[in-house]
């Protein structure tokens, strides 16, 4: 296990239960829920892990502001939409041709982007990376003979993914054997070992040099690091992650549009979900994202059940309204902000290192 996590152990019992809790979850979801609305939460938990944990490679490691990390999670979803899409029967080699040509053009554009824009402060860059993904999302939005346009397209799936396809007779634990159960752990599967890749980079020699970047960029130059070669390659190494998991999130879904990979509400929700777990910890992109995504499905259903509860109360009752669901989810936000303000992980491994000092 020591290994596995690349040496970076959670250093809090707390965490450690919460992150078994995480895994064995979404490990096991499939097995442990019955309709559609679960296992759709837990396969996006997993990407959304991967999605903010190459954020915050970019954020949290290295301090780099990026708003165009969602158009490299659309050009996977759309190199593997567009692939399956665009013949008749679709085939895995359809699908591994368009992820090569979406992961070809998004190294191609963090590397542009990164080597006209890195030379600039921050806020520069940061509104540089905003016109780009605004550009791009426009363009998607345009082309609507190639991508769909605002509607996006729906493709098919090879047979062994298809909900239709049944790899055995019988169920397992009350659970068909089916393409959809296959499909949920390939994404599982491919989440689990990019976030892994994800731990090693930020605890490799590499890792360490992009933290010294982030705390003194002018120190790690004086010490003969070239600090802009290594932060295009961070800009590039999450570039194609975020893109590999747009291409699982699509095989998920079936189905690319803007809306769902190129939104800017999308960039936000991956701010969110930095903040909250906590920056430079990988871990936080574990916690924040399952608490994030658990809120945003389910807050609104229990909003309800609250709701009818205290109907007594017209008040109460009118505050707790469904309809709602967002301004709570906000508060929700700024509570997690003011009790952690260094994220929720940064606060259980101070909590414990604290214990440990005075014990």
């Amino acid at each position: 296990m020591h290994r596995l996590l690349s040496a970076d152990l959670p250093r809090s019992r707390a965490l450690t239960g919460l992150l078994l809790l995480t895994l064995f979850g979404l490990a096991f979801a499939p097995f442990l829920t019955s309709g559609a609305r679960p296992l759709n939460t837990a396969a996006t938990i997993c990407v959304y892990i991967v999605l903010v944990a190459s954020y915050d490679l970019l954020l949290g490691y290295t301090g780099i502001v990026s708003f165009a990390h969602t158009m490299f999670y659309g050009l996977g979803a759309y190199g593997i939409g567009l692939g399956l899409a665009s013949v008749d029967e679709p085939t895995w080699g359809a699908a591994l041709t368009g992820l090569a040509c979406a992961l070809l053009l998004a190294l191609a554009l963090a590397f542009v982007v990164g080597l006209f824009a890195l030379r600039v402060r921050a806020i520069f860059y940061a509104m540089i990376t905003l016109a780009v993904a605004a550009s791009f999302s426009v363009l998607a939005s345009q082309l609507s003979d190639f991508t769909g346009g605002e509607d996006g397209k729906t493709f098919s799936v090879p047979e062994l993914l298809s909900p239709g396809y049944s790899l055995m007779e019988g169920d397992v634990f009350g659970r068909a054997i089916d393409g959809k159960l296959v499909t949920y752990y390939i994404v599982f599967g491919g989440c689990l070992l990019l976030f892994l890749f994800l731990l090693r980079v930020v605890n490799s020699p590499f890792g360490r040099v992009l933290q010294a970047i982030r705390e003194n960029e002018f120190r790690a130059e004086a010490l003969g690091y070239r600090t802009v070669l290594y932060r295009i390659l961070a800009n590039c190494l999450a570039a194609l992650v975020a893109a590999l998991a747009g291409a699982l999130m699509a095989l998920w879904l079936r189905y690319v549009g803007p809306k769902t990979t190129l939104g800017f509400e999308l960039m936000t929700d991956i701010l969110l979900i930095v903040v909250i777990g906590g920056m430079g910890t990988m871990y936080g992109a574990v916690i924040g994202a399952a608490l994030f995504i658990l809120a945003q499905n389910y807050l609104k259903e229990l909003m309800a059940h609250a709701s009818s509860a205290v109907e007594g109360v017209p008040v109460l009752a009118a505050a707790l309204h469904p309809d709602r669901w967002m301004l709570w989810l906000g508060v929700l936000f700024v509570l997690s902000v003011y009790f952690f303000p260094i994220g929720i992980v940064g606060k259980l491994r101070l909590r414990s290192f604290l214990s440990k000092r005075r014990s």
